[in-house]
């Protein structure tokens, strides 16, 4: 098939390896790639990784993973979700706050879904810094992890490795908090 100067969709293109990976690019401007996502919840403190997750790319994935993974936090205790521009959307802020969970989101320029009584308080400033260090985890996984490109096709499989890559990075993590103390 001839696709020159055809726009790439999941309803054109699939992969021929895997059928589960979907057409997803990360920004504007750059080009699509068959893929997954992979998600990570990290514990701020000391940059834990306590839950992951691997779903299918669409435009709502990190928003319903983080759904999701917070959800699955044991507890009736208070927990904070810190979270980039992407994640601040009215309904995202909503059903998070009808779990229990204060999102500390960075906020858009115009019509952001978290109000004053979230960022007026010292944590909101301190979970914005901290929540970029989930970047760390994703360099990490990504060259030293060598899940910039994985071996393994389908969801089941690409998933395990995912998950076992990341509690090898929390035992890394572990030899390297107790090499400090």
């Amino acid at each position: 098939m001839e696709f020159r100067d055809e726009k790439r969709t999941n309803d054109t293109h699939q992969s021929t390896t895997d059928p589960e990976a979907r057409l997803y690019k990360k920004a504007k401007g750059q080009e699509a790639k068959l893929c997954c996502l992979g998600h990570v919840l990290m514990e701020n403190r000391n940059g834990w990784v306590v839950n992951s997750y691997l779903s299918q790319s669409t435009g709502t994935a990190e928003r319903e993973a983080a759904v999701v993974m917070c959800d699955e936090i044991e507890g009736n205790h208070q927990i904070t979700l810190g979270a980039d521009k992407n994640y601040d959307v009215r309904d995202f802020v909503k059903e998070l706050r009808g779990m229990k969970v204060t999102p500390h989101v960075a906020q858009r320029e115009r019509g952001s879904a978290v109000d004053r009584r979230t960022t007026r308080y010292p944590g909101y400033g301190i979970s914005q810094r901290k929540r970029k260090r989930v970047e760390e985890i994703f360099g990490w996984l990504k060259t030293v992890g060598l899940m910039c490109k994985t071996r393994h096709r389908g969801a089941v499989r690409v998933g395990w490795m995912f998950t076992f890559t990341l509690a090898v990075y929390n035992l890394v993590r572990m030899r390297n908090l107790v090499a400090v103390v």
